[in-house]
């Protein structure tokens, strides 16, 4: 079984490069006193695109959660070299395109032009480049003929890409999604595998779906009970059925 330090990664970087992720010893409970993270250290660099994986409860949502400041546990966690503390929250949250499971969770505007301007606007941008970024965003995910169209009137995959052009206007360092294909037909799965395939950008990807992983996912974190318990190149740990097993998840 090939054991993968949690450490590791760290070397890959280069001494003058700024990793885009940045988690050192992280720790987190909840209010009624269940420890959600104990200690997850983590490294991502720049065009890397990486899975979280691992059981229910594992602990992968709390740590994303943690990357915009929604949760804030003891340790350190950096974006693009900006610490995630309440006077950069502004900031980190432009850095940090988090996409939630549940596109509903994003999508409250009349119309899908101004669900994706929301951002922008707040940003401050003027009204131009606003109109500049939603159009090139709506592009990437290829939803352009539907930006006058009401989102909840899309079908799930199209939401989904929807959600995901909201935080491509803002044009993050990182693009941070949990459980993207859940819910998704065959087709609108397929099409998602797509987009994120095509899309230029580095991410941290939190799913179950092992074979998606497979097929885009150079790189797989596994956790376990608020643990990072492995780290490494996504074909060598999909190999080792016992390391699979033990921690909740089966080959694709």
């Amino acid at each position: 079984m090939p054991v993968v330090h949690k450490t590791a990664v760290s070397q890959r970087a280069t001494p003058d490069a700024r990793p885009t992720l940045q988690i050192e010893n992280l720790t987190y409970s909840y209010p009624d006193g269940f420890q959600a993270l104990r200690g997850v250290s983590l490294q991502i660099d720049a065009g890397e695109k990486v899975a979280l994986v691992g059981p229910n409860g594992a602990g992968k949502s709390t740590l994303i959660l943690h990357l915009n400041g929604i949760f804030t546990g003891e340790g350190r966690v950096e974006v693009a070299g900006l610490p995630v503390i309440k006077p950069n929250l502004p900031q980190v949250r432009a850095k940090v395109g988090l996409v939630f499971q549940n596109p509903d969770d994003q999508l409250f505007s009349p119309t899908v032009f101004e669900d994706v301007a929301f951002g922008p606007l707040h940003m401050g941008l003027p009204e131009i480049e606003v109109h500049e970024r939603v159009t090139q965003a709506l592009t990437q995910v290829g939803m352009s003929e539907f930006s006058q169209r009401m989102p909840y009137h899309l079908s799930m995959g199209q939401k989904k890409r929807v959600a995901i052009a909201t935080v491509l206007a803002m044009e993050p360092d990182i693009l941070v999604l949990d459980e993207p294909s859940a819910g998704l037909d065959p087709r609108a799965r397929r099409s998602l595998i797509n987009l994120l395939r095509d899309l230029p950008l580095t991410m941290l990807v939190s799913t179950h779906d092992l074979r998606m992983v497979q097929e885009l996912f150079p790189r797989m974190v596994i956790m376990d009970e608020g643990e990072i318990v492995a780290d490494g190149e996504t074909a060598v740990l999909l190999r080792d059925e016992l390391l699979l097993a033990k921690h909740g998840l089966e080959r694709p």
